[in-house]
């Protein structure tokens, strides 16, 4: 992979107490996830008139924010998901950061935010790494958790896009997203709320979005599911998506399909990919609508054998019981199914460089 930070000035910033390898190493042993943070950021300014400028890499640590900056009062916020792996010679790998890049743009226009360039965007992953690669956690699932983000600092009160914004890079050491140890998730279906509306902002990746399926969220928990799934908000009958995470439905035919992207569902890159990976293998695989009582009659006649989740944290995590008000059935055996082993297996092998990329998929750099 090309050094792209080669080509864009950071300046960097002396760290004045980086973690000690003996430190990192008991974070590296069990990391856990989202709770374990590398020593460095990046961060880089844009200004109107002046663009970005002012692109940084030193200490990681808070950031001082006026008390009106916009932020706060109108969520202008959003941010990218993606992973960095070791792989088995020893390079440090991405997983297609340039669709992460491309999406980030898109959740930009939606939010009337400036777009970060590609390069830049890049640059800012691979400077990040090269102070903080030794915090590539070892083993199975494991990985480096990357999160851009960027948001609005301008102090003012006034409903308009701001003028200045911020765009900074952190890094966490990550294991497996789901701590239940279970074979497959359980997953509540919302009656009560939807996550996103035709024209809002299902497609963005915005903190907003999340926001709203928090009390969903919890209401799943608190009844002993893992995850909840939400319906559209026109009909209430359409299966979109989870509170961050696509779905797959498998049938005894061989045919597969995903709900299409509408406006409300995020169009993940785990997604994208594989719809790829399973057109490889010779099925029909479609984008289509599916509903919740087609979901729960299919199930209970046996002719959907399969159902997985995807998403850059999860990966691919098998769906095994769904439950709602006047609904509760299993899917299969209630285990992982054979598809969904075989294409999470060619997925990860080809992130993990276990596998050869036919793609183009992975870019490594040393």
């Amino acid at each position: 992979m090309a050094n792209t930070a080669d080509t864009i000035a950071f300046r960097e910033i002396a760290h004045p107490a980086p973690t000690s390898d003996a430190d990192r190493a008991v974070v590296l042993a069990n990391p856990g996830f989202g709770t374990a943070f590398t020593d460095h950021m990046v961060s880089v300014d844009w200004t109107e008139g002046k663009g970005w400028h002012d692109a940084t890499i030193g200490p990681r640590g808070p950031i001082m924010l006026d008390p009106a900056a916009a932020v706060l009062h109108y969520a202008q916020e959003i941010f990218e998901g993606l992973k960095a792996y070791r792989h088995p010679d020893g390079t440090t790998a991405l997983f297609r950061p340039e669709a992460n890049a491309r999406r980030f743009n898109a959740s930009a226009d939606r939010l009337a935010m400036p777009n970060l360039p590609e390069e830049l965007f890049l640059g800012a992953i691979e400077a990040l790494l090269a102070k903080d690669g030794g915090w590539i956690p070892e083993g199975a699932g494991a990985s480096l958790y990357l999160r851009p983000f960027m948001f609005a600092n301008e102090a003012f009160l006034g409903v308009r896009p701001a003028k200045q914004y911020k765009f900074l890079l952190i890094a966490s050491p990550a294991g497996n997203y789901f701590k239940s140890g279970a074979p497959a998730v359980s997953i509540w279906v919302s009656s009560d709320y939807t996550r996103a509306a035709p024209g809002g902002t299902g497609a963005a990746k915005c903190g907003g979005n999340y926001a709203a399926s928090l009390v969903p969220q919890a209401a799943a928990i608190e009844r002993g599911f893992d995850q909840v799934v939400f319906l559209d908000a026109v009909e209430r009958k359409w299966i979109e998506e989870l509170g961050g995470m696509n779905l797959f439905f498998v049938f005894d035919d061989g045919r597969v399909i995903t709900p299409p992207l509408s406006g409300t569902i995020l169009p993940g890159i785990t997604r994208d990919s594989l719809l790829e990976l399973l057109r490889e293998e010779g099925l029909d695989v479609a984008e289509e609508r599916y509903s919740i009582a087609d979901w729960e009659a299919d199930a209970k006649s046996g002719k959907l054998v399969e159902c997985f989740a995807c998403g850059t944290a999860a990966v691919v995590t098998p769906v095994g019981r769904v439950a709602g008000r006047d609904l509760d059935f299993t899917i299969g055996t209630g285990g992982p199914g054979q598809l969904t082993g075989k294409v999470k297996d060619k997925l990860t092998g080809i992130q993990r460089g276990e596998i050869a990329d036919s793609h183009g998929w992975v870019k490594r750099f040393d």
